[in-house]
């Protein structure tokens, strides 16, 4: 969420990424944050040294209207030109919209499905090079969150659904998965485990906009793709707010 020096808090606290020490960011690089374009930059800048380092997933902010409204698109124009937010527009366009790891731990930014049928396969079907339709595969993948109730509900955010422990342990069984990891949603202590252990919601910027003292998280999976948890707190950052490239009457708005 542009938290540049936060990111570089992380690679401070567990090395640069390399093929020995590979990284998945899992969407939102961008928007809200005030360096959305230094960390966007600094990412790809890796994946072009070492492809195998690091890995990124798409995020519901990766997408031209969020871009608008929150910041995005404003910086690089600001800092660069319109062309060059058109390039971004393409790129964010052909990130990958999951990850598996080791075939047991699924990754995707936003969450599970509101139809029972999506498999794997399905979402290796997808033409991903799109903006996200309002329902669908991409839509629910960028857009959905857990909920404690079993079954389905609609989503408090308008878009995507939300999803019970029942949904996530059938459709981890189904295709033969262990755990579900996502991002998404402003955590507390920077993570939260759900769902009987099967849902890991992992959030990696800290005190959020400036505003809500929240730590970050990451995770470090082993090759028995059991998580370990790193909390950490926000570095300091020269004094640009938040949402500062946002239009005029959106700055501060960070709900």
């Amino acid at each position: 969420h542009g938290q540049f020096y936060d990111l570089l808090k992380i690679f401070e606290m567990n090395d640069n990424p390399s093929a020995d020490n590979p990284y998945i960011f899992n969407g939102d690089f961008v928007d809200r944050g005030s360096w959305s374009l230094e960390v966007i930059m600094t990412l790809l800048a890796f994946k072009c040294l070492c492809p195998e380092s690091i890995h990124l997933t798409r995020g519901n902010h990766e997408t031209m209207a969020m871009n608008k409204m929150y910041g995005f698109e404003g910086e690089v124009t600001a800092k660069y030109s319109r062309h060059m937010y058109d390039c971004f527009t393409e790129v964010f366009w052909y990130l990958p919209l999951a990850i598996t790891l080791n075939s047991k731990v699924f990754i995707c930014h936003g969450g599970l499905f509101r139809d029972d049928r999506v498999t794997l396969e399905d979402i290796n079907k997808v033409n991903r090079a799109v903006e996200p339709p309002d329902e669908g595969i991409i839509c629910d993948l960028l857009w959905s969150d857990p909920q404690e109730a079993n079954g389905r509900a609609a989503s408090k955010r308008g878009t995507g659904g939300m999803f019970g422990p029942d949904v996530t342990e059938k459709w981890l069984r189904e295709n033969k998965l262990d755990l579900l990891v996502r991002s998404h949603e402003m955590k507390e202590d920077g993570y939260d485990v759900q769902h009987n252990g099967k849902c890991i919601t992992i959030f990696s910027a800290p005190n959020y906009c400036d505003q809500m003292g929240n730590l970050g998280a990451y995770i470090k999976f082993g090759h028995d793709c059991q998580p370990r948890f790193t909390r950490f707190s926000a570095a300091p950052h020269p004094d640009v707010k938040p949402m500062a490239y946002a239009p005029a009457g959106l700055r501060g708005f960070i709900n």
